[in-house]
């Protein structure tokens, strides 16, 4: 299985193109509050099309409580991976053949320091990118993530 865990996400937009991604991997996807979109966003639903139906979506009130419920999945801290420019992997040198949650942070600020400290800093992810470049749109770069872990997972079925 795979966990997609949106922190605090900021843009409707994205996380209706994250519900989508979900929706045709199979992903499981966690938004942890607080939002900055209602969840009936009109950019939310056009970004997610008709895929709500489709993906498996869990809201969280906070933080811990989402951390709680993946370790009662079989997700240990050392199978979450953070998402962030101080990363010292990539998706292409993590080990993500095994159940998964993927941490994405707010659009705008990326995860806080004391989020990423919760967990092991040799499974921090960043994506590689060109000199002079601050970051790669947030669905975007959870796509890249996703399919990486979902390929070497030899694009089982995940639901």
């Amino acid at each position: 299985m795979i966990h997609v865990v949106l922190y605090e996400p900021e843009i409707p937009a994205n996380t209706g193109n994250i519900i989508r991604l979900c929706a045709n991997t199979g992903a499981q996807l966690h938004l942890v509050k607080p939002l900055a979109f209602d969840l009936d966003d009109k950019k939310l639903r056009r970004a997610g099309l008709d895929y709500h139906e489709w993906a498996h979506m869990k809201v969280w009130e906070n933080f811990a409580d989402c951390v709680a419920h993946l370790e009662s999945e079989g997700i240990s801290k050392d199978a979450i991976y953070p998402l962030t420019t101080k990363g010292f992997e990539t998706p292409h040198t993590s080990n993500l053949n095994r159940p998964v949650a993927l941490l994405m942070g707010p659009e705008t600020r990326g995860l806080p320091e004391d989020v990423r400290m919760m967990f092991p800093k040799e499974h921090w992810i960043r994506l590689p990118m060109a000199a002079n470049s601050r970051s790669l749109n947030l669905s975007n770069a959870t796509a890249v993530i996703l399919y990486e872990a979902w390929r070497q997972q030899d694009f089982q079925e995940l639901k």
